[in-house]
């Protein structure tokens, strides 16, 4: 009975360690130095998304549908190449685990920006962004359940500003 016990208590360390997500992404490389980190909860997504309408800067784009959806919001920057490298390898390894879809992808002087998303038709759970270049690698993602029209909208008013 005892080896049953541990072998199921080592089946779910092992389950749980292999499981990535952005908060464990954000957990591994947020205490390095060199890189900067952002975290923001869903207590603050419920506190924004009280807001009507929020805009954005520049033009009438309304957040506030998406916003009010979001569980996580996790950003990692880093100019350190050995940090920036594993961090790639990881958020890669997470993206090809966790059955992203390739959503976008910008190329320009040396410079890769990547968008991917994983849900199904109606709503997205999980949006992630990795953008690399020679100085800088940078590490974004949403979590929440984003109704895909509205965040489909939302990307396409901002491409049109």
């Amino acid at each position: 009975m005892k080896r049953i016990y541990a072998l199921l208590v080592m089946l779910a360390v092992s389950i749980t360690a292999f499981a990535q997500n952005g908060r464990s992404l954000y957990n591994k490389y947020s205490d390095y130095d060199n890189v900067e980190a952002v975290y923001i909860s869903p207590a603050m997504f419920r506190l924004i998304g009280k807001i009507p309408d929020m805009e954005l800067q520049e033009g009438n784009v309304n957040l506030g549908p998406v916003i009010k959806s979001l569980t996580g919001l996790y950003i990692l920057s880093t100019t350190r190449e050995d940090i920036a490298a594993d961090l790639a390898a990881d958020v890669n390894h997470f993206i090809k685990r966790g059955s992203y879809e390739l959503l976008m992808e910008a190329k320009d002087n040396g410079e890769v920006m990547r968008l991917y998303t994983v849900g199904d038709e109606q709503i997205v759970n999980s949006l992630v962004m990795l953008a690399r270049d020679a100085a800088e690698t940078s590490f974004i993602c949403l979590d929440g359940t984003m109704p895909r029209d509205e965040l489909e909208t939302l990307i396409a008013e901002a491409a049109e500003r």
